[in-house]
């Protein structure tokens, strides 16, 4: 018999003892190229860690479709409200310290804030001001039931013209729109007014302690509000669908200021003026997945951990959101303005990053972040339980 003959058979042994041989798990790549072939996903980094490494890092598609510049894993991307969740936990370090409590008014740090009035009645005609219930709480402001605005009147036409203290002082002279603690207001206001408290405490400027307390200790080299020249020709472009929806079109970043690197014009904005990778955004929630813990570098203590983490809303809301970050049964994270996303699942020990720049999808392209969570979960998790 020629050797010819023994091969089907031989391979076909080989299977079954080495499954992996005979069938190797898809790659992040694989399963959403095809959003980036059907012109529904411009590019995506899709970053998958434990609680130790990166497990899976992959970029599709393009960074600048015109260009034809690919994505790429060291793409920088702004993530918005993922800001909100680096600000809490910076604030959440001050309570470590004894330095605030979350259950402290807004007031006994910021005297603007005093008789600060909430709406009892509004329509075309008249608003009626009544005096709150009670003032508004460092809690309440972190988990957007302070009843502030998600932004000022002032801020305007983008979320970054504006110094902090002047931000925050234009939402004091704003009457709260529900009363404290009773309803969930989505509010940027909120967490940019946590953010100011950092300034009064400790007496630095709020970028300088997320620099000094967070970024610069996690390695979080490529975290900032003010991108640099090489980091911003690494910025990926966003995208929407064009007006048939059939494909995607460039639309500027018009939420923020340009030129991004202009330091006299632009100012740091807590709830959503963060760029990052994401690697940096990885390292991050490696933090978080540790319980406040990294590299042996110790953040947060278990309790401002928790309390971060935990669902502050009250039961009788929709919405379950923790201090800066949304939370689940069984995960916690936040996205962007963009749809970038960072999600946590302690139970499976698991980081998820996607990063992409879209202000929407055509066709079935906003189910590519869910497509990359199931492969994940599916490819990574089991291990870990």
């Amino acid at each position: 018999m020629k050797l010819t003959h023994l091969l089907p058979g031989l391979f076909a042994s080989l299977a079954v003892l080495h499954p992996l041989a005979a069938e190797t798990p898809p790659s992040s790549s694989t399963v959403l190229q095809p959003f980036v072939d059907k012109h529904e996903l411009a590019g995506a980094v899709a970053l998958v860690a434990d609680r130790n490494k990166v497990l899976s890092v992959e970029a599709v598609g393009f960074a600048d479709i015109a260009a034809g510049k690919p994505m790429k894993t060291d793409s920088v991307f702004w993530i918005a409200s993922q800001s909100k969740g680096m600000t809490a936990a910076a604030v959440m370090m001050l309570v470590d310290e004894g330095l605030i409590s979350l259950n402290d008014p807004v007031e006994k740090y910021l005297s603007e804030f005093h008789g600060q009035m909430v709406i009892a009645e509004k329509d075309n005609d008249h608003v009626l001001l009544r005096k709150p219930s009670h003032p508004i709480t460092i809690r309440e402001v972190l988990s957007h039931v302070s009843g502030l605005p998600f932004r000022s009147e002032m801020e305007q036409p983008t979320l970054d013209g504006l110094p902090l203290a002047a931000a925050v002082r234009s939402y004091a002279m704003t009457p709260l729109q529900t009363e404290p603690g009773t309803h969930y207001q989505y509010s940027n206001a909120g967490i940019n007014t946590a953010a100011r408290i950092i300034e009064v405490v400790t007496g630095k400027t709020y970028e300088d302690f997320m620099d000094e307390r967070l970024f610069k200790p996690l390695g979080m080299k490529d975290t900032t509000f003010w991108p640099n020249a090489e980091q911003i020709s690494r910025l990926a472009k966003s995208y929407r669908p064009n007006a048939t929806k059939d494909d995607l079109v460039e639309f500027p970043l018009g939420q923020l200021l340009l030129p991004l690197d202009d330091h006299s014009r632009r100012f740091p904005m807590p709830a959503g003026g963060l760029f990052s990778t994401a690697h940096d955004t990885a390292l991050f929630c490696q933090m978080l997945l540790n319980g406040g813990e990294l590299n042996g570098h110790r953040y947060l203590s278990e309790a401002a951990f928790k309390e971060l983490t935990s669902r502050q809303t009250p039961d009788s809301m929709q919405n379950s959101y923790g201090l800066g970050l949304a939370v689940g049964a069984d995960w916690f994270g936040h996205g962007g303005a963009h749809a970038t996303n960072m999600e946590v699942r302690p139970e499976k020990g698991l980081v998820m990053i996607w990063m992409v720049q879209h202000g929407g999808f055509p066709g079935d392209g906003r189910n590519a972040q869910g497509v990359f969570k199931n492969w994940a979960i599916e490819r990574f998790g089991k291990q870990t339980e």
